[in-house]
């Protein structure tokens, strides 16, 4: 069944309320799919049915989280719900579609410049040339690569809300990737650390996957990432060849 919400956020987020995880570590090309957290039950309290349309109103929810929408402005939201739901109203939603489209743009990109803002301002903070904000969280004391080199590393992708879209915690495996073969932001923050240390990477738009992110992802075009990653070893060191 395709209902309106349905439809809207299609336009607006590229999905059908799907939550793919996506990301495969930041790679520009081919992503991995990242296995899914494990699952949580929904409150005790509830019916199977309400269960089900917990279910709903959560993953309706996640996707509305984009719009970092004030207090206010939810409980505007629940009105328009509510109408469309009775059906009291004649008003055309679809009439508003590109505005809805441009109110998400900006909404992200507010949310977007915020989280940099906040980053930039964390003790320990270097914004690097291209916007990128790095900072270290637990020093290393081995070498660091360089943008030729084959590292290995944990990492953690959010978006600006806080979810999480890619990990290799929950897979429990490293994952090993050429520098120069991933996002920019990735190539420039990994280079600055050093084997067994920790940074966090607070990425523009511009420096992570742009208008173009992994398909199946829940992340928008243009949108502001946040990774936590820790360099585990560099087994490509080109160093080390003749």
């Amino acid at each position: 069944m395709r209902t309106m919400w349905m439809a809207t956020l299609a336009l607006v987020l590229g999905t059908t309320g799907a939550h793919a995880q996506a990301g495969g570590a930041a790679k520009k090309s081919e992503p991995t799919t990242a296995k899914a957290p494990a699952a949580q039950t929904p409150p005790d309290d509830l019916s199977e049915d309400g269960k089900t349309i917990y279910a709903l109103g959560l993953s309706v929810g996640k996707d509305l989280s984009l719009f970092a929408l004030s207090p206010e402005e939810v409980k505007i939201l629940q009105r328009g719900v509510a109408d469309g739901m009775a059906g009291t109203s004649t008003f055309e939603p679809k009439e508003y579609a590109p505005k809805i489209q441009a109110f998400a743009k900006s909404r992200q990109a507010q949310a977007g410049n915020a989280a940099l803002e906040r980053a930039a301002k964390e003790p320990g903070a270097v914004k690097l040339p291209t916007g990128v904000i790095y900072r270290e969280t637990e020093a290393g004391n081995g070498k660091s690569p360089r943008i030729t080199d084959t590292v290995k590393v944990h990492y953690e992708g959010r978006l600006v809300d806080g979810s999480v879209f890619d990990t290799s915690a929950k897979r429990g495996i490293p994952v090993e990737f050429p520098l120069n073969g991933v996002i920019a932001c990735w190539t420039q923050g990994v280079a600055r650390m050093k084997v067994g240390g920790k940074a966090k990477l607070t990425c523009p738009g511009a420096t992570a996957y742009g208008e173009r992110p992994p398909p199946g992802s829940r992340i928008p075009p243009n949108a502001v990432l946040i990774f936590d990653v820790e360099l585990v070893d560099i087994p490509g060191d080109t160093s080390k060849q003749p």
